[in-house]
């Protein structure tokens, strides 16, 4: 009798030590998250371009928010989370006069993922400003009625290239072409106008016609090993 009245306070200790399963669930009923408060007021910058939000009485130095996508300006009436005394975020824009100008940005680098969808941008007019651009596309597909593409220096790289158009016109101060074989077929007029034209061919130059005229206003001059009439 005495041996199990012994036993059973010593079952009790084991219970209370601490680390036992019970001990964290009593924190995780005593713990609280990190309060905050909203507040609305219009938002000004300070003179050393920090923004500064006027709620009611209050003048409260304010950072913007990670979240906060669209630039805040001066004016506007902003949704803020006040933390702490000397800690407030500008969480949203809620209203801006009219006539300023909207701008997302954010610090640092920035992507926008469509995860297996679609991504479309529409307006009026769409610039893009960058010191470089870089475009990687299995398909691409431009229409447009008009273009035009302006550079300083143009390289276009592709093993199989085909213009198709009604009227081709080029001006250029130099054309240097080179090629393996160069093939051309007119259905119509083919007429070169220059000051001096030579056609040079390393072994065979033929010239064939149902009708050929060579006309030499002051001299026409055939030298040949052999020459051949008829």
């Amino acid at each position: 009798m005495n041996t199990r009245t012994a036993a059973r306070p010593k079952k009790a200790a084991l219970a209370a030590e601490p680390g036992s399963a019970a001990t964290p669930g009593r924190k995780g009923a005593d713990a609280q998250a990190i309060g905050g408060v909203w507040c609305v007021g219009l938002l000004a910058f300070d003179a050393a371009g920090m923004p500064v939000v006027t709620s009611g009485t209050l003048r409260l130095a304010a950072r913007r928010a990670a979240s906060c996508l669209l630039e805040p300006a001066a004016g506007d009436s902003v949704a803020c989370l006040r933390i702490a005394p000397d800690e407030v975020w500008v969480m949203a824009v809620l209203q801006r006069e009219e006539g300023t100008a909207n701008v997302v940005s954010c610090p640092g680098n920035l992507r926008i993922a469509a995860e297996g969808g679609a991504l479309d941008l529409a307006a009026a007019r769409v610039g893009v400003r960058s010191e470089a651009l870089s475009i990687d596309a299995h398909q691409l597909s431009v229409t447009t009625d008009t273009a035009e593409l302006v550079g300083r220096q143009l390289s276009m790289v592709g093993t199989g290239i085909r213009l198709v158009g009604s009227v081709l016109s080029t001006v250029m101060d130099r054309v240097q072409h080179f090629s393996r074989h160069y093939l051309r077929t007119t259905d119509g007029i083919d007429r070169v106008a220059a000051t001096h034209v030579e056609c040079e061919a390393k072994q065979l130059l033929r010239l064939e016609g149902e009708h050929t005229l060579v006309n030499g206003r002051e001299l026409i001059k055939a030298r040949g090993a052999q020459i051949h009439f008829g």
